[in-house]
């Protein structure tokens, strides 16, 4: 089993900005030891004979022809909006300052 310590754990946490007890520090530091190990075992598994995937199942893309379809008009699209202004939809300003 990979060793990592409670140290170890105590200084990533320290780089991350993230408060651990004593509790949690052990508890991780046992945590990231089994992970480790789990990604040592299947990289002995996998030999220069393994091709790298990135999906265990060959993906595809499915186009569609892009056709023109039924539109709105402008007034159709501004039917149910609760403010208008100039064709347009009008919504509250988010920011303090004109730009």
């Amino acid at each position: 089993m990979a060793q990592i310590s409670r140290d170890d754990v105590a200084h990533l946490a320290q780089l991350a900005r993230i408060e651990m007890s004593e509790a949690e520090l052990e508890t991780m530091a046992g945590e990231l030891a089994v992970i480790v190990d789990s990604i040592a075992s299947i990289s002995q598994v996998a030999g220069d004979d393994v091709p790298a995937t990135s999906h265990p199942i060959a993906l595809s893309n499915v186009f569609r022809e892009d056709v023109v379809g039924e539109t709105l008009s402008n007034e159709q699209a501004l039917s149910g909006a609760p403010d208008v202004q100039d064709g347009r939809f009008k919504v509250p300003a988010i920011l303090d300052e004109e730009q």
